[in-house]
């Protein structure tokens, strides 16, 4: 499944970036974070149609009761979220059909009891609800708009869950779709990380069928806290939104640490007093720790929250709205990928931030 993501390989200058913005564009959103993320489905937005008919919309059917042992789930995705969160739909008694690209990424899921089947549209002919948590938008179009897709194997009031952080036009396209075969969608994106996935303390999402989110409720509440946004679309607007949050955190995080550093205070210390305080967030709770540890092991790939800020600052476009710290932030992350370490997690800020400071570990 090829990735339709191109990342701009040139290393940019925040600093150089942050001052000349500020100078020239007086707060308007600079042209740059736009060009450092391509996608062709990002493109005019969604420009590869779906191969269904949209002359006529065929009614769904009512949502059937979710049972353990009797409803069908199907996951594609077993990466480092999706293994522990289909984890815990297995452990709650439900029976599970999963598919990955790597096959050997799903295996400790089929020692637990999964059927491992050989195509998305091979677990959709074995499923009730299928979920998905992929990569990138791309990624989601191939394996539910695919000749091998979801769709392709769904049967009429069957029920797709998209859990990727996607582009919200793709989330409504999919709906459509989804209906043209008798069936529903929902965007359910999360928040929380590998910790919250597993935990089960996950924060989703949900756009769709208001209808379709409450039948979905056994399902949802084995993985997290679902909170129902709107309709279709609506849960990938409120990822982006939670993602822009994030952004802005995190380099306030990284910030702070090496500002507490370069004044001769104790880090940890530090991070123990202002935890309690205004400054506390769950991006301090997750990740100073893994900071001051150098423990830059992914629980979210710096690769997939370029994906995520760049998806935003798209939309940021398209509404002319102006964030310049989402746009900073951006910019930071570019730069970790651009010196190759797209691999790391998202904590792995800090290195960006030493090299701009010529500060060595």
């Amino acid at each position: 499944m090829a990735s339709a993501v191109r990342i701009s390989q040139r290393a940019p200058s925040p600093l150089g970036f942050c001052s000349s913005w500020f100078l020239r564009n007086h707060y308007h959103l600079p042209s740059i974070p736009f060009r450092s993320f391509q996608s062709s489905s990002v493109q005019g937005k969604g420009v590869q149609a779906h191969k269904f008919s949209d002359k006529s919309m065929a009614q769904s059917e009512a949502p059937k009761d979710i049972v353990p042992g009797q409803t069908r789930v199907g996951w594609i995705g077993t990466g480092v979220m999706g293994q522990a969160m289909c984890g815990h739909i297995m452990a709650a008694g439900y029976r599970v059909s999963v598919f990955n690209r790597t096959a050997s990424k799903a295996q400790d899921l089929v020692s637990k009891g999964a059927t491992l089947a050989e195509s998305p549209l091979a677990v959709a002919e074995q499923s009730d609800v299928v979920f998905t948590i992929v990569g990138y938008p791309a990624d989601v179009r191939e394996v539910i708009l695919g000749e091998k897709g979801i769709l392709k194997g769904l049967k009429p009031g069957g029920i797709v869950v998209d859990m990727t952080t996607s582009q919200p036009s793709l989330a409504r396209e999919i709906s459509s779709a989804a209906k043209e075969r008798s069936c529903e969608s929902v965007d359910a994106p999360v928040s929380g990380g590998d910790k919250g996935a597993k935990a089960g303390t996950l924060a989703i999402m949900v756009g769709g069928e208001k209808k379709i989110f409450d039948s979905l409720a056994p399902l949802f509440n084995c993985m997290g806290s679902p909170t129902y946004m709107g309709p279709a679309g609506s849960g990938q607007s409120c990822k982006l939104a939670n993602q822009v949050t994030i952004a802005s955190t995190m380099v306030g995080l990284v910030e702070g640490m090496l500002y507490a550093q370069k004044a001769g205070l104790n880090v940890d210390t530090f991070l123990q007093a202002i935890s309690g305080g205004a400054a506390g967030s769950k991006s301090l709770e997750l990740y100073a720790g893994r900071i001051r540890s150098r423990d830059f092991a992914p629980g979210f790939y710096v690769d997939h929250f370029v994906k995520d800020l760049g998806i935003a600052l798209e939309e940021c476009k398209d509404m002319e709205l102006r964030l310049p710290g989402l746009a900073l932030a951006q910019q930071l992350y570019v730069s970790l990928r651009s010196h190759g370490e797209g691999v790391l997690g998202t904590q792995a800020l800090i290195l960006a931030l030493e090299r701009l400071n010529n500060i060595k570990q």
